[in-house]
C-alpha cells in the first residue's frame, strides 16, 4: 500500500510561484512513474505534469514554460514547482504514483490563483 499526501497549495497571487509536494509513503520499493494532474471546477481531471525515472517529463502545453516537475526518488517525493501563476491554474492538484501496477491517487491540494 501506498499512501500520497500533497501539500504547498494556498491562495498565490497572478503572476506569482508556487511550489507543490507529494510525498508517497509506505511500502515502497520502486516508482517509476508519478504525476501531477489537476481539476478546476466544471471541468475534467487533466494531467499537468508526469516524470518517468530515468526516461523523460511531459508537461501539458498549458504547463510548459511555466511548471517544473521534479523527484526525489530517495525520498518518493514529487514536486511541482509552478511560476508565473494565473487564475486559470485554479485547481485541485493531484498526485498519482505508480506502483507495483497500481495507481495511487492523493487527495489532492487546493490552487487558488486570485488577487
Amino acid at each position: 500500500q501506498v499512501h500520497i499526501v500533497e501539500s504547498g497549495g494556498g491562495l498565490v497571487q497572478p503572476g506569482g510561484s508556487l511550489r507543490l509536494s507529494c510525498a508517497a509513503s509506505g511500502t515502497i520499493f520502486t516508482i517509476n512513474i508519478m504525476g501531477w494532474y489537476r481539476q478546476a471546477p466544471g471541468k475534467q481531471r487533466e494531467l499537468v505534469a508526469r516524470s518517468i525515472s530515468g526516461r523523460s517529463t511531459n508537461y501539458a502545453e498549458s504547463a510548459k514554460g511555466r511548471f517544473t516537475i521534479s523527484r526525489d526518488n530517495a525520498n518518493n517525493t514529487l514536486y511541482l514547482h509552478m511560476t508565473n501563476l494565473n487564475a486559470e491554474d485554479t485547481a485541485v492538484y493531484y498526485c498519482k504514483a505508480d506502483h507495483l501496477g497500481r495507481e495511487y491517487w492523493g487527495r489532492g491540494t487546493q490552487v487558488t490563483v486570485s488577487s
